[in-house]
């Protein structure tokens, strides 16, 4: 079974944190690859719309 991270990237600065997956295709070969990242909640949406 995975593990559950969102108990993990909670910390007591009071700061919450988000662990996103963006599917990024290669322009080489054409696969398709996921980037993971750890950031901030009020940052997700910006992580998101970038290419």
């Amino acid at each position: 079974m995975a593990k559950k991270v969102v108990a993990t990237l909670r910390t007591t600065t009071g700061k919450d944190y988000a662990k996103v997956i963006r599917m990024v295709r290669s322009p080489k070969t054409g696969a398709y690859t996921f980037r993971e990242s750890i950031v901030p909640n009020d940052q997700v949406k910006d992580f998101l719309s970038k290419k």
